[in-house]
């Protein structure tokens, strides 16, 4: 057995505890084999629960951090034409704060409405392709 600096605690090395673990279920009668799967059984699954909570937070992390920029901007509105479809106004600005749909007989009429903060940003499609756009950003 050795000590591991700065603690009182022992510990043995893997292979003196295997072999503690054998004479243990030896002692004890039972099978050594199903003693050992069982303790592999338990220390695997342990690794898989705190791996996938480590990938489920760092997955947490990074989403957040990308959703968390600033979309809404004088600049990203400027790239929004007449004629774009809803997708390429969602690429740029992201999905809608809300939006209003008008089925009219002839036409279909959305209207997507951004707003952060005090400013908004409303979208108008007719049939989908942007009509009209109007913003209270400023500079």
């Amino acid at each position: 057995m050795r000590q591991i600096k700065g603690n009182d605690e022992y510990r043995m090395p893997n292979e003196e505890r295997l072999r503690s673990m054998r004479t243990f279920a030896k002692k004890q009668g039972s099978s050594s084999s199903f003693e050992l799967r069982h303790f592999f059984g338990i220390r695997l699954w342990s690794f898989v629960i705190s791996s996938a909570t480590r990938l489920m937070l760092v997955l947490f992390v990074v989403f957040s951090l990308s959703c968390s920029g600033k979309r809404i901007t004088k600049a990203n509105v400027d790239q929004v034409m007449e004629g774009m479809s809803k997708k390429q106004v969602e690429s740029i600005l992201g999905p809608p704060t809300s939006l209003r749909t008008e089925d009219l007989v002839i036409t279909k009429k959305t209207t997507y409405v951004y707003r952060q903060g005090k400013d908004t940003v409303t979208i108008v499609f007719k049939d989908d392709k942007v009509q009209s756009k109007d913003s209270t950003l400023s500079d």
